[in-house]
Formats: structure tokens, sequence, C-alpha cells
């Protein structure tokens, strides 16, 4: 059973939340603020947190950011329709989806499938026996042993950055549209995907690219989608 932390200031929203994703099969495990967040995760096994933006002690862009630097298990950010510039701080630092209150929780439930299978795609959960390699130049991903190398050296990434790489990479040179890598890397319908996508794509080339300017294997087509270079 994969257990799933939800942080929202909010009890009444704590309680809806827990029946939705009780009635799916999860374990619930709640906390009321930043710093009671973290204090779980430390104690717990945890596959999942679901995070709300405002609330006291410690808000959850500064929570993410203490979670970024321990932990890399996926993270969806909880906001209101007038905290965008917060949506985008909490991709920045590492969030791998949001949903907007209120939130349908049908929705909610469908990001957080799609984020438990990412991330026991990754390998964080469940031993893998693929031992493909997938190569273009100097960048390889060994899907075995779930490493990503650039000229012989390892890059961190985040599940979601690991997965998205990892599906342009066995299609290089094939130009995929945001609604094709949403779909595909998040098993589910795309809607309003760009932001997450554009700031996923950002993290890539920037920890896989030497000139994230001047990118060599993760293109931009524009007006059309992304794609990584076939190099031989």
């Amino acid at each position: 059973m994969y257990n799933i932390l939800v942080c929202d200031d909010d009890k009444e929203i704590v309680k809806a939340i827990e029946i939705y994703l009780t009635k799916e099969g999860y374990n619930v495990l709640k906390s009321y603020d930043g710093e009671e967040c973290l204090n779980v995760i430390k104690n717990n096994t945890i596959h999942l947190v679901i995070l709300d933006i405002m609330m006291p002690k410690k808000d959850g862009i500064e929570t993410l950011s203490e979670i970024r630097k321990k932990y890399s298990i996926p993270v969806i950010m909880l906001s209101a329709k007038s905290e965008d510039e917060d949506k985008i701080k909490g991709l920045n630092i590492g969030a791998d989806d949001y949903v907007t209150k209120p939130f349908n929780p049908l929705e909610l439930i469908a990001r957080v499938n799609s984020g438990i299978r990412r991330y026991t795609k990754l390998g964080k959960l469940e031993d893998s026996e693929n031992k493909n390699v997938f190569q273009t130049g100097d960048l390889i991903i060994d899907d075995n042993l779930k490493k990503v190398l650039v000229e012989g050296k390892e890059v961190k990434l985040t599940p979601t950055e690991y997965n998205i790489l990892k599906f342009l990479l066995i299609n290089k040179g094939i130009v995929f549209s945001i609604e094709q890598i949403y779909e595909n890397v998040w098993e589910d319908e795309a809607y309003s995907a760009e932001n997450i996508i554009a700031v996923h794509i950002r993290h890539i080339r920037e920890k896989i690219e030497i000139n994230s300017k001047e990118p060599k294997y993760l293109k931009v087509i524009w007006g059309i989608g992304y794609k990584i270079e076939k190099i031989d």
C-alpha cells in the first residue's frame, strides 16, 4: 500500500482528500503546516506528497525546497487560482504537478495515480529487470540503474524529469507536442500542461546541457514541440 502525505492548514480539505484517497486504496498521513510535513516525511516512508502553497509556519514553497534537498518523491502542489506565480515557483523548485482549488476530486485522484505510476517506473519502489540503455552522443540513460550520464558524469533528475527525458530519448529524432509529452509521461489527458512541461524541460536542459541557451541534445521546435537530437 502506498503512503500519501496530505499537507494543508485547512483540516476540512485534508479530511475530504483523505476520504477520496482511502477509497482508492491509499494510506493517508496528514499534516497541517510545513514543519509538521517535514517531520512526517522524516519519520515515515512517503510515496507522494500533496502540498498546499499557503500555510502557516513554513509555506508550501519553503517546504518543497526542503523536501527537494533530500528526497525525490513526487509532490503535487495545491494552489488557489490567484497563485499562478507561486505555481511556477513550485515547478521551478521541483514540484511534479499542481492542482488548482477548488479541485475536482476525480482530477486529483488521476494526478495522484499518475504520480505513483511514474515514481514506480523510476524504480524507487520496486526493482527493475529492464536492462535497456538509451544513448545519443554522450547523453546516456541506463534504465536498469536509473542513471543519467552526460559525458561520463552522473546527472541527478527528479522522477518526472527522468521520465520526460527517457521518453524523448527512446524516441530520439521525433518531435513531440506538449500534449503528447504530457499524455505519454503522465498517462493522462493533457489539461493546462504548457507551464508544467515548459518548466520541466528547462530544468532538464540546465542539467544535461553544457550551454542550456544553445542546447546540443534537447531541442525546441518552435510552434510544434520538443525532441532529443539524434547524434551518432
